[in-house]
């Protein structure tokens, strides 16, 4: 199963920042424990290269793990060569695209209005990151693809448990959560990781409810 396919079966991406080599691995086996398999470790973690590189050998087989908060080019080369499965931004940089496609590996580039989605999507983007999206709600989401129902989108940005479902309900492919998941500075003992299982598990069952 490819990257994007994963990510529109399972709906939910788990934005990791402030991890590091040691607590990595026991976050991605917290989340996968809690039926969450894909997520992105985001490039501005302090060595994320290490960070990444530690995820891939250690849960590489168990998990689809990808880089986020790639702004340009030479980030995602790097983070693509430290085994990242995929890439997601916040912004369009049309130069990434261009680098990711060579490869042939996901972008997700971040857009809000029609023209950097349809940008994106001229320019080879398969899927698009409405970001953030808790600027306009879910509403947004489903009036901006109404004219644009070819593409498809994750939503990040405010994203929770209590309101996931209305994104995915309005046109969302998937949804990337960040810190009312994971919040890797706060992970320190066995109790904290089963806690992040326990949350994970919950979020899961949520989709069950659509």
């Amino acid at each position: 199963m490819t990257p994007m396919e994963l990510i529109m079966e399972q709906k939910v991406v788990a934005v990791i920042r402030g991890a590091d080599k040691r607590s990595i691995a026991p976050i991605l086996e917290a989340l996968s424990s809690g039926g969450i398999n894909v997520v992105e470790i985001t490039a501005e973690t302090p060595n994320v290269r290490g960070v990444i590189e530690t995820a891939v050998k250690q849960m590489g087989k168990e998990m689809c793990i990808g880089a986020g908060t790639v702004l340009d080019p030479e980030t995602a080369k790097d983070m693509l060569m430290a085994g990242a499965e995929f890439i997601v931004s916040p912004v369009l940089n049309t130069k990434t695209l261009a680098l990711t496609n060579r490869y042939n590996v996901l972008n997700i580039p971040g857009v809000m209005t029609p023209t950097e989605i349809l940008t994106a999507y001229e320019h080879g983007a398969k899927m698009v990151k409405i970001f953030p999206a808790n600027t306009f709600g879910p509403h947004y989401i489903k009036n901006i693809l109404g004219p644009l129902p070819y593409v498809k989108a994750m939503v990040t940005g405010g994203i929770t448990i209590e309101n996931m479902n209305d994104y995915l309900a309005k046109g969302a492919e998937a949804v990337g959560i960040g810190s009312s998941l994971v919040n890797a500075k706060a992970l320190e003992t066995n109790e904290d990781f089963k806690q992040l299982t326990a949350k994970a598990k919950s979020f899961v069952a949520k989709l069950d409810e659509r």
